[in-house]
């Protein structure tokens, strides 16, 4: 997926307005905070995306976090092969939650883990999670084993297990699934396979998956495979064109119109 983040870096970089990097930051931000409850539209998010800004109805909170969100895929996209840590993990949440109402409240300790135990509303029980004093040796734990794997035989398979892994340590007060998802993003782009982004229609099947993790893996991983599959058929595309396009170029300065368009 090399080209594929090299297409990413480049529009952004270039200001690509309507390419794929804008595509990819405003349906990530969007499904992601959705799915935890932000009350933003999709519409309300591109706007976030182009002008900091949203008219009606919502929170600030959701606005700052949308921004958040941009800025972290930005980041992640900077040190795709960087290895996986418990500093950059924490590194995620600060930045993730930076500037909202919880940054001020000492008990939610953003970029710090938990202080008060929690758990996952999944829509049929409550899965529970680990106890706060139990977290740091558990992150350190699952880092450690992420980045002895191998990451070969089948990736997907290997990220819903530590996804899953990762939710029921939930090391944070809040943001854990955003953090989650965003870490899935990074390491399936560092091992080269396409990223996903899952969509609020998935989130029944997803959270059924987190939850029947031990019992049926394949709940999760197919879940994860379907949004693969979509990501496939909707980015990569226009993704392949761009490149191609841009390939005849000579420098940024020197690329079509149709491909280049400033915001």
């Amino acid at each position: 997926m090399d080209w594929l983040i090299e297409v990413l870096k480049y529009q952004r970089d270039h200001h690509v307005d309507g390419g794929v990097y804008k595509a990819v930051q405003c349906d990530f931000a969007y499904n992601s905070n959705h799915m935890e409850g932000s009350t933003l539209t999709h519409d309300q998010t591109v706007l976030v995306f182009e002008r900091g800004a949203f008219a009606g109805h919502g929170s600030v909170n959701d606005l700052v976090e949308a921004r958040n969100h941009f800025r972290v895929v930005d980041e992640l996209l900077d040190h795709v092969c960087d290895p996986l840590t418990p500093e950059l993990i924490r590194n995620l949440h600060s930045k993730l939650k930076r500037g909202t109402s919880d940054e001020s409240t000492p008990v939610m300790n953003v970029g710090g883990y938990k202080l008060a135990p929690n758990g996952i509303a999944s829509g049929a029980g409550f899965i529970e999670t680990a106890a706060p004093e139990e977290v740091p040796a558990l992150v350190d734990d699952l880092v450690d084993r992420w980045e002895s794997s191998l990451h070969a035989s089948d990736p997907i398979a290997e990220i819903a297990r530590f996804h899953r892994d990762f939710e029921l340590i939930h090391p944070f007060s809040d943001g854990n699934g955003r953090v989650g998802r965003l870490i899935m993003f990074k390491e399936c782009l560092r091992f080269g396979c396409a990223p996903f982004i899952v969509t609020e229609d998935l989130k029944p099947f997803y959270l059924r998956g987190l939850r029947e993790f031990d019992h049926e893996p394949g709940y999760l991983v197919d879940t994860l495979r379907t949004a693969r599959d979509r990501f496939e058929a909707i980015y990569l595309p226009d993704a392949h064109a761009f490149r191609e396009a841009l390939a005849g170029t000579e420098s940024p300065e020197a690329a079509p119109h149709a491909i280049r368009h400033e915001r």
